[in-house]
């Protein structure tokens, strides 16, 4: 497919989440021509060039309500990149759709990160459905982890909060394991009277394994209530946390430095207390110069200005372009 140049330097930017997907094309000047929003973008499901077909929806609409027929310019923050050889799989993929003349991909942790600074410097933490940590400097220079799970060593996100709940809860019931009241709560969310009843409820898939996430705000709401093996779950998160981020600051020199921390994700911007409180005390103590604070402009926004950031434009482009998310 041949590739028509736009008349003036413009980004295609993608954030494309598992579950949903933002796009938007914005001008060198930071002025959004148009937005859209698409399912969810999951290769590893249903393949690449499949994941691409899905992602052509929403920015076939973008492209054609700014009335381009492509991009110079196309920034790409996309879930399941989490290794290079993925993004440039990832990059040879949106590259054959000719959508932008260039085409730069990144997880999409970093869309995250560079919505939350005013400049391509910071570290920022996301713990979602999974965790995962990426850092930048404005010399291009990155910090980050595979985030694949147990087998890069990660702990925590959604998924593993809820998993390592219910792993205490069990032990509770039986006597192999200290008491805890997740032993009541965590099955009461599914209406079920016990334990053994939701262990067999999910193994017999009578629960579907998908609802498994749900656990994790109780974990919260019990470890709030006092309990000491929920609390100490929770505390487990912030050590890790704190773990990743200074890790990564030291990694990029900034361990010295004020340097902006961001926490992202479902879980780090639920305003936790006991969570938050954790992080904070962990990092003033291992990172006395991090400024850390939540995230809460869109993670399209970070594609945008990384987009912005490749094309050498203007502070007032980005600040046009924060202005029209952060309205």
């Amino acid at each position: 497919m041949g590739l028509t140049a736009p008349d003036k330097a413009s980004v295609l930017a993608i954030d494309a989440g598992n579950s949903k997907t933002d796009v938007a094309v914005v001008t060198a000047e930071g002025e959004v021509l148009a937005t859209a929003r698409g399912g969810g973008f999951r290769p590893p499901a249903v393949g690449v060039e499949a994941a691409m077909d899905a992602l052509a929806e929403p920015v076939t609409r973008a492209l054609a309500e700014a009335g381009l027929p492509a991009v110079s310019h196309v920034s790409a923050c996309l879930a399941n990149a989490d290794l290079p050889v993925e993004e440039e799989q990832l990059a040879t993929a949106l590259h054959a759709r000719a959508w932008g003349a260039s085409v730069d991909v990144r997880n999409d942790t970093f869309a995250i990160l560079r919505a939350g600074v005013a400049e391509p410097r910071g570290v920022a933490v996301v713990c979602g459905a999974g965790i995962n940590c990426v850092g930048m400097r404005p010399d291009g220079r990155t910090a980050r982890f595979p985030a694949l799970g147990r087998i890069s060593g990660d702990w925590g996100g959604g998924w593993g909060l809820a998993e390592e709940a219910l792993w205490h809860a069990a032990r509770a019931e039986d006597g192999r394991g200290e008491p805890t009241a997740l032993a009541r709560t965590l099955p009461a969310h599914f209406a079920l009277p016990s334990m053994y009843a939701l262990i067999e409820a999910l193994h017999l898939d009578h629960v579907d394994h998908t609802r498994r996430h749900e656990l994790t705000p109780v974990l919260f709401e019990t470890a709030a209530r006092g309990d000491a093996i929920a609390r100490s779950i929770v505390d487990r998160l912030a050590e890790e946390v704190a773990t990743m981020a200074t890790v990564a600051l030291t990694r990029l020199d900034l361990l010295a430095e004020h340097t902006p921390v961001l926490l992202g994700g479902s879980v780090l911007a639920a305003g936790h207390p006991q969570l938050d409180t954790g992080v904070r005390d962990l990092l003033t103590t291992r990172a006395p110069k991090a400024d850390v604070h939540v995230v809460t402009a869109s993670p399209v926004l970070g594609a945008a200005l990384l987009g912005l950031d490749h094309l050498g434009a203007r502070a007032e482009a980005h600040a046009r372009a924060r202005a029209h998310w952060e309205a």
